[in-house]
């Protein structure tokens, strides 16, 4: 009878392989399980100390052709935990998981094709449009609308009418500030005219972008530092009989925009909804609306629309603008 040898055990990881499996796999945890898990051990605390610092380097996981990084004199929160984007995507599920502060092995995320849209992405479904006519207001910060060169263009990417299609090129910094949380402010001087960068995150169809917007109206009744960055964009057609509706997200994944603040007086940008030759949708893109001096804060006009008084006022957000002409509460409609 034959003897059968019981398995061996594992030998424990030496110091230096518990190092790697470490550096390959804490890089994915986001920050509460980051958190979580430097608390296990020494080596561990010491490998999230050194991921929350390359995170808390640059925002924008070399994505961009400019690091953005995140700056915080008011408490202790090193960084924003969200995922990168340079640009629109379809929306995800489950939320995506993206390696980030594991440095130079962190790899980029893959471009998606925006080839497939459902229709019921667009459409406007306003109360206020009766009759076929579309009663709503357009861009809440009166965007001007402007054509690029795309794919169906012969030119390629040195070509001069693709000035919002090679990313962030202006130095950037995400400030905390004690009323308004992050802040994304200039990091040089900004001429007027230039271009800063475009409002990138997950397209949702108008139904997806309901109910998330019901999640997150829950979650900042609950949790006070939770904040969304849900936009909803409307262009109405030349012929006045409709208009397109757009819903962007970048509350779990998105870029540098997500971080743009509203500002009562109108800010320091200006919006334009930007068309390329072969590409389905628009995009929102932001421009210097003046010259804009190195440390001052970039920000913007969520619209002009707000919740009737009475109605839905746990939904409500204060302004913290600052502004001389602060409404007191931000620009807010039913989704």
């Amino acid at each position: 009878m034959e003897k059968q040898s019981l398995p061996k055990k594992p030998r424990p990881l030496g110091e230096s392989q518990f190092l790697r499996c470490a550096e390959l796999i804490l890089p994915w945890l986001n920050a509460p399980e980051l958190a979580a898990v430097s608390l296990t051990s020494k080596a561990s605390s010491f490998i999230s100390r050194s991921i929350t610092l390359r995170r808390s380097l640059d925002a924008a996981r070399s994505l961009e052709s400019l690091p953005v990084p995140f700056l915080n004199a008011v408490d202790s929160k090193r960084y924003a935990d969200f995922a990168y984007t340079p640009f629109q995507i379809p929306a995800t599920s489950p939320p995506m998981r993206q390696r980030w502060g594991g440095g130079a092995s962190d790899a980029p995320v893959s471009q998606f094709e925006m080839n497939v849209v459902g229709e019921s992405m667009y459409g406007c479904e306003c109360e206020r449009c009766e009759e076929g006519y579309c009663q709503c207001l357009s861009l809440a910060a009166g965007a001007e609308i402007a054509n690029e060169c795309g794919s169906g263009c012969g030119c390629g990417s040195d070509c001069p009418n693709r000035v919002t299609q090679k990313g962030v090129l202006v130095r950037l910094k995400i400030v905390r500030d004690e009323k308004k949380g992050w802040c994304l402010c200039s990091d040089q001087l900004i001429k007027k005219g230039q271009f800063i960068c475009e409002y990138a995150g997950e397209l949702l169809t108008t139904a997806e972008a309901r109910r998330r917007q019901t999640v997150y109206d829950k979650l900042r009744s609950t949790q006070q530092s939770f904040s969304s960055a849900l936009l909803v964009i409307r262009e109405h057609l030349p012929s006045g009989q409709a208009c397109l509706r757009i819903n962007i997200d970048a509350t779990s994944i998105g870029n540098v925009a997500r971080f743009i603040n509203h500002s009562c007086d109108g800010g320091n940008l200006s919006t334009v909804l930007l068309r390329s030759s072969g590409a389905l949708l628009p995009r929102l893109c932001f421009f210097a609306a003046r010259d804009i001096v190195a440390g001052e804060e970039l920000c913007f006009s969520y619209g002009d629309v707000r919740l009737t008084p009475g109605k839905s006022a746990e939904n409500k957000l204060n302004c913290s603008c600052g502004s001389s002409c602060c409404f007191g509460t931000l620009p807010c409609e039913n989704t």
